[in-house]
């Protein structure tokens, strides 16, 4: 029976594979005379200074490599699948589920529910635990590989059934402990639905949690998503202010009992909460290093840092030698960031009267009002909103609305189409700070074409 192996797309030049005469095209078939599984298995066998590599030529020929090399050092090839494996799908029907929420006629992909762990750790994603063997959770201990996200949403086993509609999602939680014993480092989410998970039933997820302290570093808790697509799901409600001023007080009050013990606040708000009760974000020590910047937990208290920075930079001798300091420009953002990115624009035109920045906050009528992360925002959204708009000689528009590594907007509207459709030319600017400011205070010769 023929080998299936794992195809090679690209081989690092002068690397390793590159002087063993490996090629793109190649599949790796062994290492060491094993099978590959998928990367944590290639990443784990290819560490040792000595490691025999079988590979299959497109003609069929097989070539048994022996090589000799620096301990861990990769052998520089890229794989056409990074997982080397199927992505596993979810088998839960969470009641937050914000998939089941999606309107009919997006792109395919945007329907696929991964609960992969792998995925855990190559690209930061939850997981619930349910779907994950007792092999993946041996390989996990074998390799430690760490940290491992865990999307908890309560430690009440009957309760995280009917969350997850899942009658092994109370069992699955068993797997932390596993974790624990074996020094495995974790990140955990908590999504909160309204008299649901919250309250006391918050309140005993977090003291449980605490008892997988310092392994467990953080726990988010953020608020369900709740979009307009909702016929047939279970009845949930949104929050209120004065139900967000009562889990922040719950998550201070553990806070500051366990950061003196433990040198970690454990357990963070995401920034909608504050936004919610009209509260200010904490600051930046209160945030453990960001762990949790993924999960909206942080993001704007950095942001607002790293502006600052930025502005203290351009006060440094030949700063502004290169830069461009008038012109008129536009940026949108979803209406939860608003009041930060409109604050930052101010502080801008004030240092710098030449600039004339407006802040456009989208209404998100795709997914519906309560949905008011810029993340969401969709092309039509944004055309329809500021069609008659003022947009000056550039609209900036925020990286995180577009498609990962392309110039696609969740409603497959390109950032092309967009610019023609509203007459300006369009450029991107990323989430920090630092490119926020750089964004208006242009270095000559940088912009859109």
């Amino acid at each position: 029976m023929k080998r299936k192996g794992h195809l090679i797309q690209a081989v690092q030049k002068d690397g390793i594979a590159c002087e063993m005469g490996i090629e793109p095209g190649d599949r790796l078939l062994e290492i060491n005379g094993e099978a590959v599984e998928d990367v944590f298995d290639y990443q784990y066998m290819i560490e040792e200074e000595y490691v025999e590599v079988l590979v299959e030529k497109p003609s069929g020929e097989e070539w048994l490599l022996e090589i000799d090399k620096d301990y861990e050092e990769d052998l520089g090839v890229t794989f056409e699948n990074g997982l080397m494996d199927e992505y596993r799908s979810c088998s839960n029907k969470c009641i937050f589920c914000f998939i089941d929420q999606m309107p009919e006629g997006m792109r395919e992909t945007l329907y696929f529910k991964d609960d992969d762990s792998r995925l855990s750790f190559l690209q930061g994603n939850y997981v619930t635990l349910t779907n994950m063997s007792e092999r993946d959770v041996e390989r996990i201990i074998k390799y430690h590989l760490s940290p491992i996200n865990i999307s908890f949403q309560t430690t009440n086993p009957e309760l995280r059934c009917r969350m997850l509609h899942n009658r092994f999602a109370g069992e699955a939680l068993k797997k932390v402990d596993r974790f624990y014993e074996a020094g495995i480092r974790m990140n955990g989410q908590i999504v909160l639905c309204r008299g649901i998970n919250d309250g006391e039933e918050l309140e005993r997820s977090i003291r449980d949690l605490t008892k997988y302290l310092p392994h467990l570093q953080s726990v988010s808790v953020v608020p369900v998503g709740l979009s307009r697509f909702r016929e047939g799901l279970e009845p949930l409600e949104p929050f209120t202010p004065e139900d967000a001023r009562h889990v922040l007080e719950q998550i201070r009050r553990w806070q500051n009992t366990l950061f003196p013990e433990y040198g970690l606040h454990f357990v963070h708000a995401s920034d909608e909460w504050y936004i919610l009760a009209g509260e200010e974000m904490p600051p930046e020590e209160s945030y453990d290093g960001y762990l949790q910047l993924e999960n909206g937990v942080g993001m704007i208290r950095l942001m607002l840092e790293e502006f600052e920075d930025a502005l203290r930079r351009l006060e440094e001798p030949g700063a502004l030698d290169d830069r461009i300091l008038e012109g008129e420009y536009s940026s949108v953002t979803g209406k939860i960031a608003y009041p930060y990115i409109r604050k930052m624009a101010d502080r801008l035109m004030e240092r710098f009267p030449g600039i004339s920045i407006r802040v456009y906050p989208v209404r998100n009528d795709f997914f519906g009002e309560r949905i008011t992360v810029t993340g969401l925002l969709t092309g039509q959204d944004i055309i329809a909103q500021l069609k008659e708009k003022e947009l000056g000689e550039i609209l900036y528009l925020p990286e995180n609305i577009l498609r990962s590594g392309e110039q696609v907007l969740l409603d497959d509207i390109t950032v092309q189409e967009l610019s023609g459709a509203l007459q300006v030319k369009t450029d991107i600017v990323k989430s920090s700070g630092y490119d926020f400011v750089n964004a208006f205070i242009r270095r000559k010769g940088n912009s859109p074409d």
